[in-house]
């Protein structure tokens, strides 16, 4: 009896210790997968200065099929548009932006 007490004992230890161990395999996978927001195709028309606040670029590399730009809007949105490689006024808008981002230094004096 003693002996039938302690096996089952330790199928229940065993049981505990297989069902942490998926656990914890379940969420080391879930917290390692990286959803993509990735454009699947892009259009060649122009976006209005105005409406844009940033971009990003997009490449295969990161694991998206296609490269491209991502231009984000005021409401973000989110606008694909091609590569700046591919398009002038796409390289236009990015050096736009890129300037507005810098900081404007004063002028005058130097301390």
């Amino acid at each position: 009896m003693e002996k039938r007490s302690r096996t089952s004992a330790m199928l229940r230890a065993a049981a505990a210790v297989l069902l942490a161990a998926s656990v914890l395999c379940s969420y080391a996978a879930a917290s390692t997968e990286e959803v993509l927001d990735c454009c699947l195709s892009t259009k060649n028309k122009p976006i209005p200065n105005s409406i844009v606040k940033g971009y990003s670029i997009q490449t295969t590399a990161s694991g998206c099929l296609i490269p491209a730009t991502l231009f984000i809007t005021k409401k973000d949105l989110s606008l694909c548009a091609p590569p700046a490689s591919r398009s002038k006024w796409v390289k236009k808008l990015i050096k736009r932006l890129d300037r507005k981002a810098k900081p404007k230094r004063k002028r005058g004096k130097k301390n």
